[in-house]
C-alpha cells in the first residue's frame, strides 16, 4: 500500500539551489544589458562622459555576452562552479566599469553588493568571505590606481573604505543564512530518509499482514488493497473504466459491498462470517472510517482459519499443562497397579483361568503407561540438541534395535539406501522417537487383511539435494479424508490409539527444522516422509 511520503532528496536540494542561481544569473544578466542601455541607448547622458570611451562600450558588450552565457548555460555543469565563475566575472568586469564610468561608479558599486551577497548564500563561508575580499581591494585598488595616476577625483578615500566594509557585511550575513540553509536541507534530507525508511516499513508490515485490508472510496471504488486483501478477493471484479482504472467492490464482492452500505447507513456492522468466494476461505469482515467525516472507508477481512488455529493453539497449549499434570497423577497409582501384578503372577496360589485376567490387566497398564509417556511427551517439548549424524548408519542401527527389541513376527522391516554416507544435523534421540511412531504405526497398519507388513525405511536426497527418510508399507494406504487430519492431536481411527503419535513425531520434526508429511504411494501403500536439514545447517533454539 503506497505510503504517500515523498522525502526530501539530494536531487531536490541542488534543484533548490540551482532556483536561487537562476535569478542570481538573471540579475547578472539585467546589470549587463542596464550598462549597455546607458552606453548605446538614448540616455547615454545620464551615466556622463566615460574615462575611455571606446573601452567602457566594449567593456559593456562584453559582460552582456558573458552574462548571457552565464544564463544560457545555469543548468549545466557544477553548480560551484558556475557560482565561482559567475562572481568572478562580475568583479572583474564590475570595477573596470567603475574605472572606465567614473560618473555612475557608486551606482556599480552598490549594484555589485549583491552579487558579492548572493556569492556568499551560495558558496561555503570562506569562499564568500573571499568574494568580498576580493571585491573590497578591487575596489580601494582602483581608487588608488586613480589617485597614483593623477586622475581627478570625484570620490574621497571614504566611499571604498565604507563600500569595503558593506561588502564584508553582507557577505558574512548571507553567508550565516546559507550555513543555516544547507544545515536545514540536511536536516531535511535525514528526515526525509528517515520518513522513507519507516514508510517502507509500514508499507511492507501492511502487504505483509495475515489480515486482508480495503481501503474503499465513497464511489465504492477499491483505492488500496494489500496482498492477503488480494488473495482473499481472487480474480473476481471489473475495473471502471481506463480513466480510473480501479475495481469495483460491488462487482468484486457484492455481499461485502451490501454489508459495507448497511454499515454506513445504519452504522450496525454485521460481522458474522462470509465467503468471498466458493474456493476461499470464510472471513469475517470490519469496517472504520479512515478520516473523521471523510467518505473512505477501511475494511479489515480477517481469515476465520487463523483465528481457528489461533484458538486452537490456545487450546492445546492449556491441554497440554492439563494432560501433564494428570498425566503425573496416574502415574504413580498406575506403577503400584503394574508392581502388584507382577507380584500376583509370581504367585503359585492364582488359577489358570485367573492367569488370563492378569495378563489383561498388565497389558492394559502397558497400554496406559504408553498413553501417559505420549501425553508428557506433547506437554514437555524439549528443545531439540542437534548434531552431526551419518544418517545411514543411524538408521540400520534403529532397524536392528527395534527388531531386537519389538517381535515382528512374520513381518518384514528393513533399512535401504545409498551406499555413500549421508550427513544431517538432527537430534538423534528426538528422530529416534519420531521414526518409532512412524515404523510402529507402519507395522499395525500397514498390511493387508490376512498378509504380513512389509516396511522399509529409505534414506535418499531429495530434489533439491537435502537428506530426506520414507516410511514405506504395502498397505491399503489412507484416504484423502483422513490424510488431512492425520497430524491433528488425539485424531485416530483406531479404538486402541491416543491419536497423538503422528503429531508428537511431526513436533519433534519441526523442532529440528525437518518436516513430516504423508504421501501417497501410485502403487498402493503409505509413505510417511521427514525431509531434513543439511549437515552445514546451524542448531536453534
Amino acid at each position: 500500500m503506497p505510503s504517500g511520503l515523498a522525502p526530501s532528496s539530494p536531487a531536490d536540494a541542488d534543484l533548490a539551489l540551482r532556483r536561487e542561481l537562476y535569478f542570481f544569473t538573471l540579475y547578472r544578466l539585467l546589470e549587463a544589458a542596464l550598462l549597455v542601455f546607458f552606453l548605446f541607448g538614448p540616455v547615454e547622458n545620464l551615466i556622463g562622459t566615460p574615462r575611455h570611451d571606446l573601452f567602457a562600450r566594449s567593456l559593456a558588450l562584453a559582460y552582456l555576452f558573458i552574462a548571457g552565457l552565464l544564463f544560457l548555460f545555469n543548468g549545466r555543469g557544477e553548480l560551484r562552479a558556475q557560482v565561482f565563475s559567475g562572481i568572478a566575472s562580475d568583479l572583474f568586469f564590475g570595477i573596470l566599469a567603475i574605472h572606465a564610468l567614473p560618473g555612475a561608479g557608486t551606482g556599480i558599486a552598490l549594484m555589485l553588493m549583491f552579487n558579492v551577497g548572493a556569492a556568499a548564500l551560495l558558496l561555503r563561508a570562506r569562499y564568500g568571505i573571499g568574494a568580498a575580499v576580493l571585491a573590497c581591494a578591487g575596489l580601494i585598488g582602483e581608487w588608488v590606481w586613480n589617485w597614483i595616476g593623477g586622475e581627478s577625483l570625484s570620490r574621497t578615500i571614504a566611499e571604498p573604505i565604507m563600500f569595503a566594509l558593506a561588502y564584508l557585511s553582507i557577505a558574512l550575513l548571507t553567508s550565516a543564512l546559507g550555513r543555516q540553509m544547507r544545515e536545514s536541507q540536511e536536516l531535511a534530507e535525514r528526515r526525509g530518509a528517515e520518513a522513507a525508511n519507516y514508510a517502507e516499513v509500514n508499507e511492507l508490515i501492511i502487504r505483509r499482514m495475515r489480515t486482508g485490508v480495503l481501503l474503499v472510496d465513497g464511489e465504492g471504488r477499491l483505492r488500496l488493497a494489500n496482498e492477503a486483501a488480494m488473495l482473499l478477493l481472487g480474480d473476481s471484479g471489473e475495473y471502471d473504466g481506463p480513466r480510473h482504472g480501479h475495481r469495483v467492490l460491488a462487482l468484486a464482492a457484492p455481499e461485502l459491498a451490501r454489508r459495507l452500505s448497511r454499515w454506513r447507513t445504519e452504522g450496525r456492522p454485521d460481522e458474522s462470517p462470509m465467503q468471498l468466494a466458493p474456493d476461499l476461505p470464510e472471513v469475517v469482515p470490519r469496517f472504520t472510517r479512515l478520516l473523521a467525516g471523510s467518505d473512505q472507508t477501511l475494511i479489515f477481512l480477517d481469515d476465520t482459519s487463523l483465528v481457528s488455529r489461533h484458538a486452537e493453539s490456545i487450546t492445546l497449549a492449556a491441554l497440554g499443562r492439563f494432560s501433564a499434570s494428570l498425566a503425573h497423577e496416574i502415574r504413580n497409582p498406575l506403577a503400584a497397579i503394574n508392581y502388584a501384578v507382577q507380584l500376583l503372577e509370581e504367585s503359585r496360589d492364582i488359577a489358570v483361568s485367573d492367569r488370563r485376567l492378569l495378563e489383561i490387566v498388565r497389558q492394559q497398564g502397558v497400554r496406559m503407561n504408553g498413553i501417559v509417556e505420549n501425553v508428557l511427551g506433547m506437554a514437555r517439548r524439549e528443545p531439540a540438541k542437534p548434531e552431526h549424524v551419518e544418517l545411514m548408519g543411524f538408521v540400520r542401527q534403529f532397524v536392528d534395535e527395534y527388531r531386537a527389541s519389538h517381535p515382528i513376527e512374520q513381518d518384514t522391516l528393513r533399512a535401504t539406501g545409498p551406499e555413500h554416507r549421508v550427513k544431517t544435523m538432527v537430534d538423534p534421540r528426538q528422530l529416534h522417537q519420531a521414526l518409532t511412531v512412524l515404523v510402529h504405526n507402519a507395522l499395525t497398519y500397514g498390511r493387508m487383511p490376512g498378509q504380513p507388513a512389509r516396511v522399509t525405511v529409505n534414506v535418499y536426497f531429495d530434489d533439491v539435494g537435502l537428506p530426506a527418510i520414507d516410511v514405506l508399507d504395502r498397505g491399503p494406504g489412507i484416504p484423502d479424508s483422513v490424510a488431512e487430519r492425520l497430524f491433528r492431536p488425539f485424531f485416530t481411527t483406531s479404538s486402541h490409539g491416543t491419536g497423538l503419535g503422528l503429531y508428537i513425531a511431526r513436533e519433534l520434526c519441526r523442532a529440528n527444522q525437518a518436516s513430516l508429511d504423508y504421501v501417497p504411494v501410485p502403487g498402493g501403500g503409505g509413505c510417511f516422509r521427514i525431509r531434513l536439514a543439511g549437515s552445514s545447517a546451524l542448531p536453534t533454539r
